[in-house]
């Protein structure tokens, strides 16, 4: 995941703001990591560049 996309994507619940979290970035890209909503206290993990946008009843 780039960077760039923290102006663009929010919250698929409740389309509050999100606060990422970098565990691993490599060559300006996320690696893994997280998103963090804390209007509706919800977090979505970052694994292998692909943020995971699901609710959490939802995931894989």
């Amino acid at each position: 995941m780039h960077a760039q996309l923290m102006e663009i994507l929010v919250c698929p619940l409740c389309k509050g703001d999100l606060a990422l979290t970098v565990d691993e970035e490599q060559d300006g890209e996320i690696i893994s990591g997280s998103l963090r909503c804390d209007a509706c206290n919800e977090t979505y993990p970052i694994t292998d560049r692909i943020p995971n946008m699901l609710p959490k009843e939802q995931r894989g």
